[in-house]
Formats: structure tokens, sequence, C-alpha cells
């Protein structure tokens, strides 16, 4: 991994578009650094096109996406929000007026697939359980739709046998497995952040995200962004991804010198300088 300040000018002056993770990337301790929710907002208003994408699930991103007016979350700025590593995403709702920033989720998978892979996955999460000790769902299990996660780092601590022993079961159910930095994640269907990416984009634009990822940058910290280090052109990833880079196949060109949140920031400065 190169030092952010040694991408080319000319590389960032063509950037039109930002991919990037939410947990321990944008958030520090489960909560938006102040400062990446401030690079975010100068992205959008500089023209930018902003979409992050995370493994939590629909319902934790339901007030970042869309804003909830009892808890006083104001909806962060950004094209769409993909969920579940794939799984779902915000998009805009071409129901509503013009210009109201609404967003509903829509999904990949049809309704009934959904539901049979949900039964499915509940099995699995009780074989899990009941096979390694100390395992728990995560704390945002509730709100999950298309995946199934395991904690082993946000609230809870395993160690790298138990994760491995997470995995390996998951796997042997034939589902597809991520590990982020806080969550073991199982799924069915080859749903990645990659995935994500690229039907979000024909989603929103009708366009083929291979044909312009000179214009794309992903910005991530973690083993299930390994899809996107390994596809995307111009990769970034903020200076806490030296944490697990040992385990990781792809790792991003840059690095920035700041972690989470500021290391965002630092991303979106490099961009935006760039075009001044």
């Amino acid at each position: 991994m190169l030092p952010l300040t040694l991408w080319p000018l000319e590389q960032r002056r063509g950037i039109t578009g930002v991919f990037t993770d939410i947990d321990d990337t944008l958030t520090e301790h489960g909560a938006i650094a102040p400062a990446a929710l401030q690079a975010l907002r100068a992205l959008k208003d500089a023209g930018l096109h902003v979409i992050p994408i995370t493994g939590r699930p629909v319902g934790w991103c339901r007030p970042f996406a869309t804003g909830d007016i009892d808890s006083g979350q104001t909806a962060w700025p950004a094209d769409a929000l993909v969920a579940e590593n794939g799984g779902a995403a915000f998009l805009p709702d071409s129901t509503a007026p013009s210009g109201s920033g609404a967003m509903h989720v829509r999904y990949p998978q049809d309704s009934v697939t959904r539901a049979n892979n949900r039964a499915r996955m509940d099995e699995i999460a009780e074989r899990v359980i009941a096979e390694v000790p100390g395992v728990q769902r995560t704390r945002d299990s509730a709100g999950r739709e298309t995946d199934l996660a395991f904690d082993y780092r946000e609230f809870v601590s395993l160690n790298d046998a138990q994760v491995a022993q997470v995995l390996q079961i998951l796997r042997s159910e034939g589902m597809h497995t991520h590990l982020s930095s806080i969550h073991i994640h199982g799924c069915f269907g080859h749903f990645d952040k990659w995935q994500g990416a690229r039907w979000a984009v024909q989603q929103l634009f009708g366009r083929d995200l291979t044909q312009e990822l000179d214009h794309w940058v992903f910005v991530g910290d973690s083993g299930n962004d390994e899809a996107m280090f390994a596809n995307a052109v111009h990769s970034v990833g903020v200076a806490n991804i030296r944490q697990c880079a040992a385990q990781l196949k792809h790792l991003p060109r840059y690095v920035t010198l700041a972690k989470r949140g500021n290391g965002f920031a630092e991303l979106a400065s490099a961009i935006l300088d760039a075009r001044a």
C-alpha cells in the first residue's frame, strides 16, 4: 500500500464518485465521525456521487438513508446506501416528488427467495450457537433480511479458532461468507460489495460500473472490502486497515495517514483539492 499522497493528481481529478465502507471507515465506536460526515457533505456539494456500502442490516441503515424524525437523525448526504454486503440497497424513490431525496429499499432477490433463505439462516444460526461456545448473533440481527451475522469484535471478543469454526460451519451449509472489522457474515447468493456496487450503479444510472471504473474510488478497512479492493481501479484504505492487512489477499493501492473517519476526510480532501 502506497501513501495516499502518491495518488497522481490527474487520477484524482477524474474521480466523479466515491464508494465507502461504513464501520471503522466513516465511524468510530459505532457513530459517524464528525469529520467524515462533513466530508460526505463536501463531496456531494462538489457534485460527486457518494454511495456507502456496508455489511450492516437494512434496519440499521434505514435512519441514515431516509432520516428518522423521532430520533432526530437526518439522512446522510448520499445517492444510495447499499446494505448487507449487497443484499439490499436504499435507492431513490421514483414515485416521490422530484428533489425530495426520498429513498426506499430494493433487493436483487425476490421476496419468496428471501423468505426461504431467512428461515434457513435461522436454523443455521441455532447450529452455530450450539456448536461454538461463546458465539452470539449480532445485536443488529433483528434488522437483517438477507444476511446472517455473528459478533466477533463489536460487543463480543472471539479468538481466531472460534472465528474459523463459525466460518467453516457457514460454508458447510453452502453460504457465501465475509469477515468485516466487527462481524462474521454469511448469505445465500453471491452477494459482496463489488456486486452491490455494480447493481447500485445500474439501478441508479442505468450504467455498467465496469465501463467507468476510472471515475470511481473505493475506501474501506477490512475483509469484506476485499472484493472492492480487487476490482476497483482506485482504492484506498484508512490507516486502521493495517490491523488486518496480513490476513487480506487483496489490499487497497493507497492508505491514509489517519484512521477511521479522519482517514475518510483525508481521502475526501485529496479528491476535492485536485478539483480546485
